[in-house]
């Protein structure tokens, strides 16, 4: 049974329905289509937090997906499950490898932001100065390059830019 007719929800439903249609409709390869439906099945597991499921229809859809844009957000979920689950190395790989695809998703680029910003607050309170501040400014760089891309999202991390004085100009 495909992932998301175990969903309830009237929305993934209606959704599920829609893509079904428009994928009958376009012209696309068999494991372009199947490859749409391993990415449809992980975002289900994935907002249920079925992660290890998630996990294994995201990398079946890597397997099939040949568009560059499509692979760059598969590759943006995976490591926004390995960030969920504390393997932070992990999903920086994923968030870069999405980056090389699609260098405008400023959600990857946040995220990246916001791993190198807990490593930093981390370092700190272990002492760890120097650590600290090139986890800081790493957090800067990705930060400035989101808020660049989207600058009406990221209030948080303009506000923390702005006070600690790594506004960008």
């Amino acid at each position: 049974m495909p992932r998301l007719q175990k969903n309830d929800n009237f929305i993934d439903k209606t959704f599920t329905i829609l893509a079904d249609i428009v994928l009958k409709v376009l012209p696309t390869s068999k494991d372009e289509k199947q490859a749409f439906y391993y990415y449809r099945d992980g975002m289900s597991a994935q907002s249920e937090g079925e992660y290890a499921e998630a996990l294994e229809n995201y990398y079946e859809a890597l397997q099939l997906e040949e568009d560059p844009f499509d692979r760059s957000y598969i590759l943006y979920n995976i490591g926004l499950i390995y960030s969920s689950n504390g393997e932070h190395v992990k999903a920086l790989e994923y968030y870069h490898q999405a980056l090389e695809l699609n260098y405008k998703l400023p959600q990857a680029l946040n995220n990246i932001a916001v791993i190198y910003h807990y490593q930093g607050i981390k370092a700190n309170n272990q002492k760890k100065i120097s650590v600290s501040k090139e986890m800081f400014t790493k957090a800067a760089k990705y930060w400035q390059q989101a808020i660049y891309l989207a600058p009406n999202n990221y209030i948080e991390a303009q506000n923390w830019l702005k006070t600690t004085g790594r506004e960008y100009s």
